[in-house]
């Protein structure tokens, strides 16, 4: 396990050092994900440590979505003349949100020729 979170934090380091040299609008940490995903998807699969890290991060995980709700609780007034844009933006990211994750499973399904199921 513990060379599984050396994996995920060097690719979150190699992230952090792409968006700082080449300026990349972009968080260090999204940068570290796609890197990863791409070294993920040319080696074909993901090691045992690394499944066992991710697996541990993942009862954690709403822990990263604190922040953000933290800052719109203090910002909320800045908002109060916008809600039906705020409810709009929220429903329709959500939706597309969903609606894009399950047209990719469906993708991913059909490529596998339904492996796992």
């Amino acid at each position: 396990m513990l060379r599984g979170f050396l994996v995920l934090v060097l690719f979150f380091l190699l992230g952090e050092a792409l968006q700082k040299v080449f300026l990349i609008p972009v968080s260090g940490g999204v940068l570290g994900m796609m890197l990863m995903t791409l070294t993920l998807m040319f080696k074909g699969g993901i090691s045992d440590d690394l499944a066992s890290a991710s697996q541990g991060l993942i009862s954690v995980l709403v822990l990263l979505i604190m922040p953000g709700v933290v800052g719109v609780f203090f910002t909320a007034d800045q908002f109060a003349g916008q809600w039906l844009a705020v409810a709009a933006a929220l429903l329709g990211g959500t939706f597309l949100s969903v609606l894009s994750t399950l047209w990719l499973m469906s993708r991913v399904v059909r490529l596998g020729g339904g492996k796992g199921e």
